[in-house]
């Protein structure tokens, strides 16, 4: 059997990646602090399994409980297992100075600290079963510029890149059937983005350039951009390490 875990499913690009995985026939595990019901549906109209865990990313023993019961139920029996680290958070969305320590922590937790976390123990089941695995870190174009209002989300997503370059080139010396790649997705129309716009321009100076994206229709489904993930992680001979941006995609 194919399993997929999606961090980040029960809404936005991770609920759609959930759906069109469902669609091929893989084994969906949803891991977030709420349950997208759609899911369940959706597998039940496809004849697809599916379950759900609840976890708050930013709980490091949550994390932990949750992907060990994972890896020791999937790795029993897996074809190959699909990671995708999808959960993100933009805040705290504010210039240094004035940074919340609590959401600043939080979101080092969220982005940086669960992905690498989860990639940690799904890399050492792979390695000990010898099951196929790909890991795809969905990561941000702001990972690779400074934007102002926005230096932890930039520095996380920065350090996630580096992170899987650095995991990318271990597997390839260690000659691993597995691959560990990060994926940039470009501008969605989801609720990070509802966030952004709900920020102060004093905070983020780029305000009104993210409000026009989406009075122009520039943002993007998030079907769409799934859609280029789950066509590159099914059919593509992936490169270990590499960060691919969904406009080399589409």
């Amino acid at each position: 059997m194919k399993y997929a875990v999606i961090t980040g499913a029960s809404r936005g690009l991770g609920a759609s990646i959930a759906q069109q995985l469902m669609a091929e026939s893989i084994y969906v595990i949803s891991v977030a602090r709420t349950e997208n019901k759609d899911l369940k549906q959706a597998a039940a109209r496809n004849g697809s399994g599916y379950e759900h865990y609840n976890c708050d990313l930013a709980s490091e023993r949550q994390v932990h409980e949750a992907f060990s019961k994972i890896t020791e139920t999937i790795f029993q029996d897996a074809e190959k297992v699909y990671v995708i680290n999808n959960a993100g958070m933009i805040e705290p969305i504010e210039v240094a100075g004035t940074l919340d320590p609590s959401l600043l922590m939080t979101n080092v937790q969220v982005n940086l600290t669960a992905p690498v976390l989860i990639c940690n123990l799904i890399l050492q089941k792979a390695s000990e079963s010898g099951v196929e695995t790909v890991i795809a870190n969905v990561t941000s174009g702001a990972a690779e510029r400074p934007i102002h209002g926005w230096s932890m989300y930039c520095s996380t997503k920065a350090a996630i890149n580096m992170f899987t370059m650095t995991a990318g080139l271990e597997l390839e010396n260690a000659a691993s059937s597995s691959k560990i790649i990060a994926f940039s997705p470009g501008i969605m129309d989801t609720d990070m983005q509802a966030t952004i716009r709900s920020s102060s321009k004093d905070a983020f100076a780029d305000l009104e350039t993210f409000k026009n994206y989406k009075e122009s229709g520039s943002l993007r489904s998030p079907d769409t951009v799934a859609g280029a993930l789950v066509k590159l992680i099914l059919n593509s001979v992936l490169e270990n390490g590499k960060v691919y941006k969904v406009n080399d995609l589409l």
